[in-house]
C-alpha cells in the first residue's frame, strides 16, 4: 500500500524516510505502536440464562474470536479458531439459555450497493454470514462453526440476530426481511446451501425480531418509511397481527417474562414540509399490550419539551422485568440526565413512572438480572470522587425500587455487565474492565472488588509500567460551557517546554476517559494518546459540547454540527488550556482526530492555522452541505433549503480553505460507509489550488472503523512521523 505525498514544504528526503523506516521504530526505553495496540481487546459479553456460562468475542492484533467460561472458576476457553489479521469482525454474539451453543455473525454490513467489505482486496470478495457452533465442542477442537445463512444487512451494528427459548432456531434481518434458520448440526442443504428462510413477505423493512417466552411467536417492526408498526407472527399458525396500528412509528417490542404482555415505544408521526433548520422536540410514548388480545394501549408519555425527547439510550434501557415492570430511561428530569424509571404494564390510566436512579449522572449499559428482578447498569456517579465522572462503575437497583447498590468503585472503569445464572458459588455478576494503564479485560465481580478471569490475557511486551495516568482537567469554553479533558502528561519533561496536542473523538456522541476506551475504535485511540505522550508529547483529549454523559443539554446545545459548528469553541479553549501551561512551547500545538474529530481537526487547522501548527484528520467530514439530500429526504420540500444549505457549508472547513497554512495529514479508507470518501477526494484540490501542505495516507478496501490491526499500525505510526517531522526540533526528532 502507497502512501501519495503531496505538499509545497516537504522534500523527497522524508519521503523516503518514511517510506524505508521500519514500522513501530522507537528509541531506547520506549515503546511502539505495536506493543501498545497489542493487547487484546474483549467485547459482546453475553451470559446464559441458566447455568453459569458467559460468552465473549476477543480480537488480538486483527485476530477475532469467540471465547467462553463457566462458573465458579470462569476459566477461559477459545471456542473459534480464526487465524490471522483478516479484517472479518464477529458482531451480533448471543448464547443459547442453556450455554450450549453460541451464534454470530462474521463479516462487515453491506454498503449501499450491496458489497461486504474487502479491506484485503481479495479476487474474491467475502460475504456477512450468522454462524453457530457448539461451545464444548469448539473449545475441545472437535466441530468447526456451521452455517447458518447469509446476511449482509445494512448499516452499523444492524446484526441483531435471535435465538429461540429453545435454543433450537435463529433470526436475524437481512435484505429488508427477517430470516429464520435452525441451529442445530446439519442445518445446512446440499451444495452448501442452508436451511434459511425468509419469515414473511411483507411490504417494507423488517428489524428488531423479538421472541416470545414460548417461542411460538416473534413480534418485530415493520418500517414502511413514513410510519412503522409492530407485528407479531404466530408461528404455528402462521398468522400475523398488527398491534394497534396507525400512522405514528412503533418500535422496539420487548415481551414480558412471563409472555402475557409485549411492550413497545410509539413516536408521533411528523409533518412533511417543516424547516431543517430549527431542532424540535421528539416526543415519545410506552405502549403495551396483552398478548392474548394485542389490545395495545399508552401506559406513559413524555413531555413535549426538549429533555422529554426520545432518549440516545431508549432500545437498550428498555427491558421488561419481572413482576410486569417496564424499565426504561428518560431525560426528562432536573439535569436533563439519563435515568432509569419503571412503571407497571397492567392498570389503568397512564400511571407516573418510578425513578430507579436519581443523582448528578448519567446511565449507560443496561441489563437485567439473572432472576428479572433487579436492573444492573453502568453511570458516572461521581460522589466520592469526582474524577468519576470521567469513569464507569456498575450499580444493582430492585426494577421495584429501591436504593441503588454499588457494586464497583475506584479508579477502574467497568461496563457491559451481566449476571450468570445458578453456579456452585450462586450467581455472579461479570463485566467487561479497564484502568489508566490496564486495557480491557474480562472480570468477575467480588465483594472485595473486580478479579480477573484471563490473568494472561495481555502480551508480554504489553508497555503498562511505561504508561502515564491521565489527569482530569476541566476548563471554561469561550461561551461558559464546563468542559472536560484528560491531559497526558510525558513522564520526563526535562524541565524544557514539550510540543502538544489536542484530541478530539468521534461520534460526536462518545465521553474519553481516563483509561483504556469501552468501543474498540477509542480503545485504539486512547492507546495511541499513551504512545505519544511516551514520545515527548502533552496531549490533552477534550470532551466538547455533544458528547454523551454530562446531561441532555451538553449532548445537545444549539447552534452545533451543521447548524453553526460552536462545539469548535470548545476545541480551541483546550488550546489556550494548553497555552497556559509553563510545559508546553505554545508554537507547536497540534491536533488529531477521527470521525467527527477530524471534522474538528480541518476545521481547527482551516480557521486557526495561527495556533495549531499541523494536524491529523482521520476520515472527516469536509462539507456538511454535501449531507442535505439525505435531509431534505426526511423533510421534502423544506422551506429553509437554500437557508440551511448556506448555514452547513459555513460551518464546514471547507468554507475556510482560505485561511488554512498548516499542514495536514488526512486518512481514510476508499469504502467508508459513515463518512463518504468523497469528503477527503473533494478536500484535497482545494488544499492544493491554496498551496496548503498535506499529504495522503489512503487505505483501499478498508471502512471508516479499520478492520484490519496492521491498518491501524500504519495509521499510527505515520501520525506519530507527521507529527515529530512538523512539530520537533531537529534535535529531538534525530533521538528517536
Amino acid at each position: 500500500m502507497w502512501k501519495n505525498t503531496s505538499t509545497s514544504s516537504i522534500g523527497s528526503f522524508f519521503v523516503i524516510l518514511l517510506a524505508v523506516a521500519p514500522v513501530g521504530m522507537a528509541g531506547a526505553g520506549q515503546f511502539t505502536v505495536e506493543q501498545v495496540l497489542g493487547a487484546p481487546f474483549p467485547s459482546q459479553l453475553v451470559a446464559a440464562r441458566q447455568g453459569s456460562r458467559v460468552a465473549w468475542v476477543w480480537e488480538r492484533r486483527g485476530e477475532r474470536n469467540v471465547w467462553a467460561a463457566e462458573g465458579p472458576a470462569f476459566a477461559p476457553r477459545q471456542v473459534t479458531r480464526y487465524h490471522g489479521d483478516e479484517g472479518q469482525p464477529i458482531a451480533g454474539l448471543q448464547i443459547s439459555a442453556d450455554g450450549w451453543t453460541v451464534v454470530y455473525a462474521r463479516g462487515t454490513e453491506a454498503n449501499e450497493s450491496g458489497a461486504v467489505a474487502n479491506p484485503l482486496s481479495g479476487s474474491k470478495a467475502p460475504k456477512q454470514q450468522v454462524w453457530a457452533i457448539d461451545v464444548e465442542a469448539g473449545a475441545a477442537g472437535k466441530e468447526e462453526p456451521r452455517l447458518l445463512g447469509d446476511m449482509g444487512c445494512g448499516e452499523e451494528g444492524c446484526e441483531d440476530i435471535q435465538l429461540s427459548p429453545d435454543g433450537k432456531w435463529a433470526i436475524w434481518p437481512a435484505k429488508g426481511k427477517l430470516w429464520l434458520a435452525p441451529v442445530a448440526t446439519g442445518a445446512s442443504g446440499a451444495g452448501g446451501a442452508t436451511a434459511a428462510r425468509p419469515l414473511h413477505e411483507l411490504q417494507g423493512e423488517s428489524s428488531q425480531a423479538r421472541w416470545s417466552p414460548d417461542g411460538k411467536h416473534v413480534a418485530f417492526r415493520l418500517d414502511r418509511k413514513d410510519h412503522s408498526y409492530i407485528v407479531v407472527h404466530d408461528l404455528e399458525g402462521e398468522a400475523l397481527h398488527f398491534l394497534a396500528p396507525s400512522t405514528d412509528r412503533d418500535e422496539f417490542p420487548r415481551w414480558s417474562p412471563d409472555g402475557a404482555w409485549i411492550a413497545f415505544i410509539r413516536e408521533p408521526a411528523v409533518a412533511d414540509r417543516l424547516p431543517l433548520i430549527p431542532v424540535r422536540p421528539q416526543p415519545w410514548a410506552l405502549w403495551a399490550a396483552p398478548a392474548a388480545t394485542g389490545e395495545a394501549r399508552e401506559i406513559w408519555r413524555s413531555s413535549r419539551e426538549m429533555n422529554g425527547s426520545l432518549p440516545l439510550l431508549a432500545e437498550s434501557s428498555l427491558l421488561f422485568a419481572a413482576g410486569g415492570r417496564i424499565v426504561f430511561a428518560s431525560e426528562q428530569n432536573q439535569g436533563s440526565r439519563n435515568h432509569l424509571y419503571s412503571v407497571a404494564a397492567a392498570g389503568g390510566a397512564p400511571a407516573a413512572p418510578l425513578e430507579l436512579t436519581p443523582g448528578n449522572f448519567d446511565v449507560e449499559d443496561v441489563a437485567l438480572s439473572a432472576d428479572g428482578a433487579s436492573v444492573l447498569y453502568s453511570a458516572n456517579e461521581h460522589g466520592a470522587d469526582p474524577a468519576d465522572e470521567d469513569r464507569r462503575h456498575l450499580f444493582r437497583v430492585p426494577a421495584a425500587g429501591g436504593p441503588p447498590q454499588a457494586l464497583t468503585r475506584g479508579d477502574g472503569i467497568e461496563w457491559s455487565p451481566v449476571e450468570s445464572g445458578d453456579g456452585s458459588r450462586g450467581k455472579a455478576v461479570l463485566c467487561l474492565g479497564s484502568s489508566a494503564t490496564t486495557p480491557a479485560q474480562p472480570y468477575r465481580v467480588a465483594a472485595a472488588g473486580r478479579e480477573p478471569i484471563a490473568r494472561e490475557a495481555l502480551p508480554h511486551d504489553f508497555p503498562a509500567a511505561q504508561l502515564v495516568v491521565p489527569r482530569q482537567v476541566i476548563f471554561a469554553s469561550a461561551d461558559g460551557f464546563t468542559i472536560h479533558g484528560q491531559l497526558f502528561v510525558p513522564r520526563e519533561a526535562g524541565g524544557r517546554q514539550l510540543p502538544a496536542l489536542v484530541f478530539t473523538h468521534g461520534g460526536p456522541i462518545r465521553q474519553m476517559l481516563l483509561g483504556f476506551h469501552y468501543m474498540d475504535y477509542y480503545h485504539n485511540a486512547y492507546a495511541m494518546n499513551q504512545y505519544l505522550a511516551g514520545h515527548g508529547y502533552v496531549v490533552l483529549s477534550v470532551n466538547y459540547r455533544l458528547g454523551i454523559m454530562y446531561g441532555r443539554d451538553f449532548r445537545q446545545p444549539p447552534n452545533t454540527v451543521w447548524r453553526g459548528a460552536a462545539e469548535y469553541r470548545d476545541v480551541l479553549a483546550g488550546a489556550r488550556y494548553l497555552q497556559g501551561l509553563p510545559m508546553v512551547d505554545r508554537r507547536r500545538i497540534g491536533l488529531w482526530g477521527g470521525s467527527y474529530g477530524g471534522f474538528l481537526t480541518a476545521l481547527g487547522l482551516a480557521r486557526n492555522s495561527d495556533v495549531f501548527a499541523a494536524g491529523v484528520d482521520f476520515h472527516g467530514v469536509h462539507d456538511w452541505s454535501a449531507f442535505l439530500p439525505q435531509w431534505t429526504e426526511l423533510q421534502p420540500a423544506a422551506p429553509d433549503l437554500k437557508e440551511a444549505r448556506q448555514l452547513a457549508f459555513e460551518s464546514s472547513p471547507n468554507a475556510a480553505v482560505a485561511t488554512w497554512r498548516s499542514p495536514v495529514l488526512l486518512i481514510q479508507g476508499d469504502d467508508d460507509r459513515n463518512v463518504p470518501f468523497a469528503q477527503t477526494r473533494d478536500l484535497v484540490p482545494r488544499l492544493r489550488e491554496r498551496q496548503v501542505p498535506f499529504e495522503e495516507l489512503i487505505f483501499p478496501g478498508e471502512i471508516h472503523g479499520f478492520l484490519l490491526w496492521r491498518s491501524w499500525v500504519r495509521a499510527y505510526q505515520a501520525t506519530a512521523d507527521f507529527f515529530d517531522r512538523h512539530l520537533k526540533p531537529v534535535d529531538e526528532k534525530t533521538s528517536r
